[in-house]
């Protein structure tokens, strides 16, 4: 077999594997929970552990973000933040990334530090207090298959929380055409080898 004819199977298949697409496996904009303080239950399953979290928004009387429906504020009505976390099945070797919308708490009351955690992944954020919702982003690789949780908590306890909003994960997986490239790649291989004998 050539080298040229071996480069160019090795490139289909290179570029058969690459061939992937971004599935949404979790998505949550809190806009079907109702707003309240110090919220305990959540249609997408979310627990509060160790303190509370405030649903505002839209309609409710604490609305520091119009216009983007309800959201979660970090620190609730109890003077201690709590844990707000949930949990995902998650396959060994799928690459998964979270993003998530973060905004300061509107109140000029100071600087929040959050701690994110997703999977074993964990990140710290200093949102400043008059910063507008903008997008962070963390990614994950579990190296067995099975349930895995994703967190925020935000430090202290003042009752003025960072306000979380669309809580999105993707997983990226092959395209169904992938695995037809790939057969092509194969056989385009398997061909060449034969033709050299």
């Amino acid at each position: 077999m050539s080298t040229r004819k071996f480069l160019a199977g090795a490139a289909l298949l290179a570029a058969s594997v690459s061939s992937q697409a971004a599935v949404t496996v979790f998505f949550d904009n809190f806009d079907a929970d109702a707003t309240r303080n110090n919220a305990t239950s959540f249609v997408k399953g979310w627990t509060v552990s160790n303190g509370t979290v405030d649903v505002d928004g839209q309609g409710f009387v604490h609305n520091e973000l119009p216009g983007n429906g309800h959201y979660i504020d970090l620190d609730g009505s109890t003077l201690k933040a709590g844990l707000f976390s949930n949990s995902l099945n998650m396959q060994a070797g799928q690459t998964y990334t979270m993003s998530f919308l973060i905004a300061g708490n509107q109140r000029n009351w100071g600087s929040d530090t959050v701690d994110v955690t997703f999977g074993t992944t964990q990140q710290t954020f200093v949102i400043g207090q008059s910063a507008p919702l903008s997008t962070k982003t963390l990614s994950f690789t579990p190296s067995t298959s099975g349930l895995y949780n994703f967190s925020f908590h935000n430090r202290g306890g003042d009752n003025r929380g960072a306000f979380l909003e669309q809580v999105k994960i993707i997983s990226s997986v092959p395209e169904p055409q992938t695995y037809g490239m790939l057969l092509a790649g194969l056989v385009c291989l398997g061909a060449m080898a034969r033709r050299r004998r």
